[in-house]
């Protein structure tokens, strides 16, 4: 399976979780909305990454965090774990993006950057970027 597409949206990922994280530093206001949606954007694709390494098939194109990780979940029971995480973030992929969407407070970016950072964590997608990784060395 070709690895460099894999390896590009991971960097993709990677930066929208870094911009959020960024953003977060930033004095009043705060972008939170831009913020959150860059949570639900970096796990989109972390979740995407591991669909795409289980299978040649491209992930759904879907913003629906909790049905990509429904998808994973039939390779990795432990992907219900982060489900419940999946399901607060699925709302910023879309509602924070239009003038007629939610109000947020701090509290929600701040719980969406942590759900960002353990989806981020979680084991199995610690594994394969470790995987990626170790291809890369060789």
């Amino acid at each position: 399976m070709e690895r460099k597409p894999i390896h590009k949206l991971l960097r993709l990922a990677d930066m929208d979780l870094a911009a959020a994280v960024y953003l977060e530093s930033m004095t009043h206001p705060k972008p939170l909305e831009v913020i959150c949606f860059h949570c639900q954007q970096a796990v989109e694709k972390f979740l995407k990454v591991y669909l795409r390494n289980q299978s040649d098939d491209n992930p759904p194109k879907t913003h629906n965090l909790v049905d990509l990780c429904d998808l994973c979940q039939a390779y990795a029971p432990e992907f219900a774990d982060i489900k419940a995480a999946c399901s607060k973030l699925t709302m910023y992929a879309v509602q924070t993006r239009y003038e007629d969407g939610i109000e947020l407070d701090e509290i929600d970016m701040t719980r969406a950057l942590r759900y960002a950072a353990e989806i981020k964590s979680f084991p199995p997608l610690v594994e394969l970027r470790e995987k990626l990784e170790q291809e890369d060395a060789q």
